[in-house]
């Protein structure tokens, strides 16, 4: 490993590092895909790596190519001591509306954990239901902590793996290549074709 990426994970760390001294254990990260886009589930990951994980390349998800992601992705799991995904979909996030939605989806994350976590960190999320797991929310967390840029990455590649599947069903639209968040392509395609079973109509009505 090259020395200025070894010095930027070792800081991406610090937050962690700093946790540990403190006597936490297990910390979990967590962070979301999909908040944003007109169609397809809100996806949220939480994973627990060891104290000493160092993956070259772990990044906030949105700073990672999609063929890069896809390699973190899999070093990501195997490495991981703990990892689950909450998904919702677009149908109760028009329920519920997306913040709620992203609460429930992180709630569903946790349950999938087989290690309880000490402490869950967690990028800028308040008011949730971590089953009385301490945590402590940090603004931008996916750009701050190793851990949560971790769980960017989980949740953003099995989201695309979701979009890229729905792809195949309702070609007309080109989820493969814009995940359905609302590119001018998308909202061209919506103009013309009206919206399908994946759109969430909250995020589309001013559009159709």
């Amino acid at each position: 490993m090259k020395e200025k990426e070894e010095q930027r994970l070792i800081e991406l760390k610090q937050i962690e590092k700093d946790l540990h001294q403190k006597g936490f254990k297990n910390i979990c990260g967590i962070d979301e895909a999909g908040r944003g886009p007109l169609a397809g589930p809100v996806v949220v990951a939480s994973v627990i790596m060891p104290e000493n994980s160092m993956i070259e390349g772990v990044n906030d998800s949105k700073k990672i190519s999609e063929k890069k992601r896809e390699k973190l992705y899999d070093l990501i799991l195997e490495e991981a001591i703990s990892y689950g995904v909450g998904i919702v979909d677009q149908t109760e996030i028009d329920e519920i509306n997306i913040l709620n939605a992203t609460k429930k989806g992180l709630t569903m994350s946790l349950k999938e954990l087989t290690v309880r976590p000490d402490l869950i960190i967690v990028d800028a999320l308040n008011h949730i239901d971590t089953m009385g797991i301490p945590y402590e929310p940090i603004i931008k967390g996916d750009a701050k902590a190793y851990s949560i840029s971790a769980a960017s990455i989980i949740a953003k590649v099995t989201r695309d793996r979701i979009m890229r599947e729905w792809a195949t069903v309702y070609p007309q639209y080109s989820f493969e290549v814009h995940k359905g968040y609302g590119t001018a392509k998308h909202i061209s395609a919506i103009k013309e074709y009206g919206i399908c079973p994946l759109h969430r109509k909250s995020f589309t009505k001013n559009l159709v």
